[in-house]
């Protein structure tokens, strides 16, 4: 029998990446292998993203260029998945009629079963239902071949409704997956190599809400720090009005929990905050990152920014600018603000000009540029942990790796030090990375 190949590309998110890598564990269980590209593929798969109206454009400009293949290969089977496959449902089908399979996030589970529906002659088969448990959440995407980090979903979903975001509408209300089932999970991974895990979630402050037994994200995450093999634990988002004074602490009192947090403000303007429904004022943001940082004075600190919201005045468009002076972050998400269908601020009045979000985002993006290369060049000469990843990105001579506070490192090395945590001292410092120099042991422990 043949063996047939999958190629997946994916938009949007760490949690999108990760859908990915489970949808690839189902196929690979299913025969099917991965694919270097489209055209020698059987199954395509594009995993998509509407958060933002931009990541909605760049699926469907996919899907169009796909079109030429399916035309020449009738036989290759076209899914979409994801956020937008949720929203839009059956309605893709009408804008792309030689699409095969549509799926929504509570159904990835039900891929194998529609491929083989699809082999057996129907079209446009689709699955979009939400559900009581979400069976692909379960799923273990084992590391590749010096795989030595790997995302792990403990939830998904929100109940926040804020105002701007669809991620209720697509991802569902807020689900935990059992802390016994993820620490099985984070067991096995050690066991095949992983030192450091990222642990994922639309808001993983809320995690353990919907489960008994008083579980919650602090305890699990003292759980996970006591596994042997875990080096490093990250996560992935927090959401301000829900930081406990026990999450604090825990960057104080578990030694394998980065001191990294990406902590989205969305606004500096405690008007704009209420009309995005985001249950905290500026001042409460600043109040939460002075505790961060007296409990851990090198903690990095990132965020999300919106630039433009409906009735965003050039004064609170400033209360941002001021906010972002105060808490300096070493690095911003930033985007301006589109309508979401469905959503409380797609009806706001006052919409602002798309040329006003645009300077806008200029000037705040420019001055986050700043920050972040007063953050790097302060990193100039000194010494730093890494945990090893893999081969540079921009230079195959390199490797790669990052400092507990999330700075990329490139360093000469060859592949056996792929997977090893290695102190190394910076040298130069850009943008977006930094460069280093591995230390001898003797070196590294003078540092």
């Amino acid at each position: 029998m043949r063996t047939k190949y999958f190629y997946i590309h994916t938009f949007g998110c760490q949690m999108n990446v990760h859908d990915s890598e489970q949808l690839a564990e189902m196929l690979k269980a299913r025969g099917y292998q991965k694919a270097d590209s489209v055209e020698t593929s059987d199954l395509v798969i594009i995993n998509t993203c509407c958060v933002r109206e931009k990541a909605e454009q760049k699926a469907f400009s996919m899907m169009g260029r796909l079109r030429r293949l399916k035309r020449d290969n009738p036989g290759l089977i076209l899914c979409v998945v994801g956020c937008m496959a949720q929203q839009r449902g059956r309605d893709i089908l009408k804008r792309v009629p030689y699409l095969d399979i549509v799926v929504g996030t509570h159904n990835l589970h039900h891929l194998p079963r529609m491929i083989s529906e699809v082999e057996g002659g129907r079209k446009g088969v689709t699955e979009i239902g939400f559900h009581e448990s979400i069976a692909s959440m379960d799923v273990i995407s084992l590391p590749g071949d010096n795989g030595v980090t790997a995302f792990v979903s403990i939830m998904q979903g929100c109940d926040n409704f804020c105002a701007y975001c669809i991620v209720p509408y697509v991802r569902g209300r807020e689900m935990s997956r059992e802390s016994s089932d993820i620490i099985r999970e984070i067991e096995t991974l050690a066991a095949h190599g992983v030192k450091e895990v990222t642990l994922l979630g639309q808001n993983v402050n809320s995690f353990g809400k919907n489960l008994s037994g008083g579980q919650h994200f602090p305890a699990l995450l003292e759980r996970i720090g006591e596994i042997p093999g875990i080096e490093r634990i990250r996560f992935t988002t927090s959401h301000p009005k829900d930081l406990s004074d026990h999450l604090i602490r825990c960057f104080t009192t578990i030694g394998t929990l980065c001191e990294h947090i990406h902590l989205p403000v969305q606004s500096g303007s405690d008007a704009i905050l209420r009309r995005m429904k985001r249950g905290y004022r500026a001042g409460d943001y600043l109040e939460r990152v002075e505790r961060l940082r007296e409990a851990c004075p090198g903690i990095s600190i990132t965020s999300d920014i919106i630039v433009g919201f409906p009735g965003e005045s050039d004064g609170e468009f400033q209360k941002t600018i001021d906010l972002m002076g105060k808490v300096r972050f070493d690095n911003t998400f930033s985007f301006v603000y589109s309508d979401r269908p469905g959503t409380a601020a797609e009806g706001y009045d006052r919409k602002v000009e798309r040329q006003v979000q645009i300077e806008r985002l200029t000037v705040l993006q420019s001055l986050q540029a700043g920050h972040t290369e007063e953050k790097n060049r302060k990193m100039h000469g000194t010494a730093a942990e890494i945990l090893i990843e893999g081969f540079s990105k921009n230079e195959r001579t390199d490797l790669m790796g990052r400092t507990r506070t999330n700075t990329i490192v490139n360093v000469r090395g060859n592949r056996d030090l792929i997977g090893n945590l290695e102190m190394v001292k910076i040298t130069e410092t850009y943008m977006h990375s930094v460069r280093g120099e591995l230390l001898a042991k003797k070196e590294a422990l003078t540092c």
